[in-house]
């Protein structure tokens, strides 16, 4: 069965300017135009926009969903059954926060009581599993396995009182680097209080601290467009200069 843009949108349930959209970037083309000028998609179509819709609903960015549907490695059947993982993980989540949620009710309501560890457990499993979905293969591949598991082991034992200092922390390193970066100089006193921040943060999460482990991190803030984006988002060169700050720091450059 063939679709117009108009039937394949009603369809999918998005619009048509998304369709259109997709066409203009190369990621969904329609399988031929008729001689109307209309764009007429086929069941291979279809099946593509049912794929890219799976990546969307993962958080996927569209250069990086077109990056993966069109390479010719690329296994449709392989994808699904990630899709299905990934899905699966992400409901589990739901379940978890929303137990918490209706716990917390409870608790509010006076029909249970409910510890401050227990008010955390679904936000602190929310981080780890984003942190797996994102950078679990590099992370793993690089310190390895046991490393990993003690380090999430240690997020899930965070009390309340450590969960709000590591929260913080994070917004003292954007603020302490972005200021640092003004300078231009990651020798500055302001540009290691950052780097000191920063492995005050790692210390919360990293089951054992070591200046070779740390300043290989920062470089992987570089190396990895991923942490780089991250702490680019505001300020070009933030990830680098970071990079920087933490190998002076560690003495891995002197």
């Amino acid at each position: 069965m063939e679709y117009t843009v108009q039937k394949l949108g009603k369809l999918a349930g998005i619009s048509t300017r998304t369709l259109r959209y997709y066409d203009e970037i190369g990621l969904l083309k329609p399988a031929r135009v008729n001689s109307s000028g209309y764009r007429i998609y086929g069941q291979a179509e279809i099946d593509r926009l049912q794929q890219i819709l799976f990546y969307r609903e993962l958080g996927v960015s569209l250069e990086n969903i077109k990056n993966i549907v069109t390479a010719p490695s690329f296994d449709a059947t392989n994808a699904l059954r990630e899709h299905r993982e990934k899905l699966l993980a992400k409901r589990e989540q739901l379940d978890v926060l929303i137990a918490n949620l209706d716990k917390t009710i409870a608790v509010k309501e006076g029909r249970k009581t409910m510890t401050n560890k227990e008010k955390f457990e679904g936000f602190k499993r929310k981080i780890i599993e984003e942190n797996e979905e994102k950078y679990g293969e590099e992370i793993r591949e690089k310190y390895g396995n046991d490393t990993v598991e003690k380090s999430n082991a240690k997020l899930m034992n965070m009390t309340q009182e450590d969960y709000e200092k590591v929260t913080s922390l994070e917004k003292q390193i954007k603020e302490t680097l972005a200021q640092a970066l003004e300078t231009g100089d990651p020798t500055s006193n302001i540009a290691q209080k950052a780097a000191d921040l920063h492995k005050q943060w790692l210390t919360f999460y990293w089951a054992e601290y070591s200046k070779e482990a740390h300043a290989g991190l920062a470089q992987m803030y570089v190396d990895d467009e991923r942490f780089t984006a991250y702490y680019d988002e505001k300020q070009p060169g933030t990830a680098a200069f970071l990079r920087d700050a933490i190998h002076i720091y560690t003495g891995m450059r002197k």
